[in-house]
């Protein structure tokens, strides 16, 4: 047992589990930064998000079913993580740089959010150049919801998204849940369809403008029905 009271050997014994420790931690972090971890998304059917229901966020609001807002002309909608992050608040910006090309092809923009806190809704308004609706059971955030918790602090992509919004001049708070990823629809009129989904795979994993407008060509606008003469 002589060789217990020999310092190099708990010197290398530490040292060993030092690198194993290290070696572990880089091995988390090699794994967080792939998609092996990350909750696949189910695509949501037209059938599903037509039967949702929304509320106006007006003082005495009103509750309709999501499919009137594509029935004639499609749409695109937002479905916001959380109002005050600087990185929605930025993806928002983003899609809001596409409203006049929208509004020529007769599509409007509109965005949900999971609920109302205090002032943040109307603080990300300015942001957003659409109209906003409370999505209160979180259905455009499923048919199965996939949050990003504390995870998200060490992947590589969300250091560039948040640098990336830091340099645009977007800031933000921490009011509300934001652990529920959001995403990107373009539904088609009438029956046709949800023509894009995106969604979000990590925090401030935006949408790519092009891929919006895309499918926002492939639109067929409803055509009133004639009447009989």
């Amino acid at each position: 047992m002589s060789f217990l009271q020999d310092p190099s050997f708990f010197t290398m014994g530490m040292w060993s589990i030092g690198a194993g420790a290290l070696g572990a931690a880089a091995l988390a972090l090699l794994l967080a930064n792939t998609d092996v971890f990350l909750s696949k998304p189910r695509k949501a059917e037209l059938e599903y998000l037509e039967d949702i229901d929304l509320k106006t966020l007006e003082k005495e609001p009103k509750t309709f079913k999501a499919k009137d807002l594509w029935a004639k002309n499609g749409a695109v909608i937002m479905a916001v993580r959380r109002p005050g992050c600087f990185l929605c608040r930025a993806e928002a910006a983003d899609l809001s740089s596409l409203k006049a090309k929208l509004d020529a092809l007769g599509v409007p923009l509109y965005a949900v959010v999971k609920e109302q806190v205090k002032e943040e809704v109307k603080d990300f308004q300015p942001y957003f150049k659409g109209e906003i609706f409370l999505d209160e059971k979180k259905k455009f955030y499923g048919p199965e919801r996939r949050k990003m918790m504390f995870m998200g602090l060490i992947r590589l992509g969300v250091w560039y998204n948040s640098f990336r919004a830091w340099n645009g001049g977007f800031s933000g708070n921490l009011e509300g849940e934001g652990f529920i990823l959001g995403g990107v629809f373009v539904i088609g009129s009438g029956k046709q369809g949800v023509l894009l989904e995106h969604r979000e795979k990590e925090f401030g994993d935006k949408v790519n403008p092009l891929s919006v407008l895309e499918a926002v060509k492939k639109i067929k606008p409803q055509t009133p029905a004639s009447g009989n003469s």
